[in-house]
């Protein structure tokens, strides 16, 4: 029974040797540190939802902005009127050179309201300025 003993223990001896020598212990630590960096990483995202949630916030304010609606008015019915224009109009045009002339006509719109607009604010700005 002795000799049952002997043999049980180096056993044990020899399975802690090669478990270390297996590297068990150098990827629980790379393991740690892996762990670790994402938690570090997951802090900013409650930040970064509340960056969305202002930014989310700042563009509803901007698409309810009269001007913007002015704009996109402006740029419709431009393109709407150079659709109507080839549909009812000339024939010869094809479709793809109907949609790049309404998209050409439209920022010609946005960017004539657009200059309207800024002109209206600088006449002000220089009236206020005289003023004062």
């Amino acid at each position: 029974m002795a000799k049952a003993a002997t043999k049980t223990a180096p056993d044990k001896k020899k399975k802690k040797p090669a478990a270390g020598k297996a590297g068990t212990a150098k990827p629980a630590t790379r393991k740690a540190k892996a762990s670790s960096a994402p938690k570090s990483k997951s802090k900013p995202k409650p930040e970064s939802k509340s960056k969305r949630s202002s930014s989310f916030d700042n563009f509803a304010k901007l698409v309810d902005h009269p001007l913007l609606a002015d704009l996109l008015a402006a740029g419709a019915l431009a393109a709407v009127a150079v659709i109507a224009e080839h549909k009812f109009g000339d024939k010869n045009q094809s479709s793809s050179k109907a949609i790049k002339t309404a998209g050409k006509a439209a920022a010609a719109a946005i960017g004539k309201k657009l200059l309207g607009e800024f002109g209206m604010v600088a006449d002000a700005a220089s009236k206020a300025a005289k003023k004062a």
